[in-house]
């Protein structure tokens, strides 16, 4: 069975829309490695943004960490600011269980504390397990369990979505030494 998914440009359109109103000079963009970077930096540029941007990679706060072990691209987090008393836009590119922003929200307030945080995401395919839910989002669609929906930036720096399988389902698909 083929789902059929919507376009990303257009989600990011709708996304970026919402943002426009709520962006002030004390808002700063924070995105979460991966694909939340990546749509936290083009955010950044479109909505004219001159603070700096802020990345998070939440390896090391996950819930699963002690599951899943560290990843080999581990990158170091930057927030080149203060976050103290700052009001926060998190970024990520699909919400799901929560778990991802909950880690994130973690780390931040390892930095300070915020005045608030609020979550713009890409896509949310519900599925919640925290209780989370984005401010702004691109759109919700349902995504079946047994599969993962991936951002994906092509080189001129547009959006793409895409379906495969769950990354357990993935290891248990390779093949025996």
């Amino acid at each position: 069975m083929s789902t059929a998914l919507p376009d990303a440009e257009a989600l990011y359109a709708e996304l970026l829309r919402q943002l426009k109103p709520r962006i002030g000079a004390d808002t700063r963009l924070v995105g979460i490695m991966t694909g939340g970077a990546w749509l936290a930096e083009r955010l950044h540029r479109d909505l004219g943004i001159s603070a700096p941007l802020g990345v998070l990679d939440i390896s090391f706060y996950r819930d699963d960490f002690d599951q899943t072990g560290l990843s080999r691209n581990v990158k170091p987090s930057s927030i080149p600011f203060d976050v103290q008393g700052r009001r926060l836009l998190l970024v990520d590119d699909v919400l799901y269980t929560g778990r991802t922003v909950r880690a994130a929200m973690n780390e931040l307030f390892d930095y300070g504390r915020p005045a608030c945080i609020e979550l713009a995401v890409l896509v949310d395919r519900g599925g919640r397990e925290l209780p989370i839910a984005a401010q702004c989002c691109g759109a919700s669609f349902e995504v079946p369990a047994d599969q993962v929906l991936v951002l994906d930036r092509k080189d001129t720096g547009t959006f793409s979505l895409s379906l495969s399988a769950t990354h357990r389902e993935r290891a248990n698909a390779r093949p025996e030494p």
